[in-house]
């Protein structure tokens, strides 16, 4: 694997698909939840197995075991502090987790309960390795019809608003989930109701979809898009979404693994980046997935027809996109943009 002696970001990274397997079947033993392998090595290669997916709606299934892990502001705290000491390892200087807290209340949670959970294993694992800085995303979900929990995903947004801001670490919101359930424009109101309490926001779309997901996504005035890739099948969007400045949030291997690309030689990322998009590389999933950044890197090199100093470009438009305030983009731009 090569080595990338530059500052490192990953904007796009889910909690529940990047975790320590060791941890997950900790917490499995501990709260007597049955897994789906008999020991940790067991459930490496099932999912290795599971990863290989071909569709992003089966590829969501290997959720459900860590998810009734999660189900406490002890394990919340954990596994969050791990993500960010494993990320700190691997030499990333900004990272942002995403998390749906809706899910996590299985045992009793308020959603506000989940993100404090969620930020105190954030603030003790930003004590301990002060090189990264971390900033926290709520996600909604789309579960099916949107009226399934059209109350749940509005609690999000709500309990987003208490905690929103660079004093907290909680930066914006998402929408994620399975795509093509319904159309993605069912779910604008939502957006309105974010707006209208100033939170910043990301829009998963355009990855099992066309490009009409993105364009609603762009309707409700997403600056940026979680994968994204599929717009490149529309032109004039293109044209428009690199007029707007919209970042997408590209995760190669998830593309690879769900089938949504063919393969790392035929994703549009960097057709896209040469169009004038804002192309960033991020891992998704990581132990999911079983990447790191610097193995999507290595990909991006070898396969998928990018430079190392795309990489660095992708990593300037990356910390542009980010949530984060000023005072943290603007070092790690500078040693960016002094390697160009």
């Amino acid at each position: 694997m090569t080595t990338y002696p530059f500052p490192k970001i990953d904007l796009h990274c889910h909690l529940d698909g990047s975790f320590r397997p060791e941890t997950l079947y900790e917490f499995a033993s501990k709260y007597s939840i049955a897994m789906p392998a008999e020991d940790v090595e067991s459930y490496k290669a099932l999912i290795r197995h599971l990863a290989n997916a071909g569709s992003v709606n089966e590829y969501l299934k290997m959720f459900t075991d860590p998810i009734k892990c999660m189900q406490t502001e002890e394990a919340l705290s954990r596994f969050t502090y791990e993500l960010i000491e494993d990320l700190a390892h691997q030499g990333l200087a900004y990272a942002e987790i995403r998390f749906a807290p809706q899910l996590h209340t299985n045992s009793g949670l308020s959603q506000d309960e989940v993100i404090q959970a969620v930020l105190n294993g954030r603030n003790a694992a930003m004590k301990a390795y002060p090189e990264i800085h971390i900033g926290l995303i709520a996600c909604m979900m789309c579960i099916g019809n949107e009226s399934v929990n059209w109350d749940q995903n509005m609690q999000t947004v709500i309990s987003a608003s208490h905690f929103i801001g660079k004093e907290t670490g909680l930066y914006a919101i998402d929408l994620a989930g399975a795509e093509g359930i319904v159309p993605l424009s069912n779910f604008a109101p939502l957006f309105e109701k974010a707006k209208e309490l100033n939170l910043p926001f990301t829009c998963h779309a355009g990855d099992s979809q066309g490009p009409q997901t993105v364009k609603d996504a762009m309707a409700f005035g997403s600056k940026r898009i979680g994968h994204g890739h599929h717009i490149y099948f529309d032109p004039a969007l293109c044209r428009q979404a690199a007029e707007d400045g919209i970042t997408l949030e590209i995760c190669p291997t998830s593309n690879v693994q769900c089938m949504t690309v063919p393969s790392y030689e035929e994703h549009p990322a960097k057709n896209l980046l040469e169009m004038g998009l804002h192309v960033t590389i991020n891992t998704d999933n990581r132990f999911l997935a079983g990447v790191t950044l610097d193995s999507e890197y290595d990909h991006c090199l070898n396969e998928m027809g990018f430079s190392k100093q795309d990489l660095i470009r992708m990593n300037l438009n990356s910390i542009e996109a980010a949530f984060c305030p000023e005072e943290v983009k603007q070092p790690i731009r500078e040693k960016l943009t002094a390697l160009l």
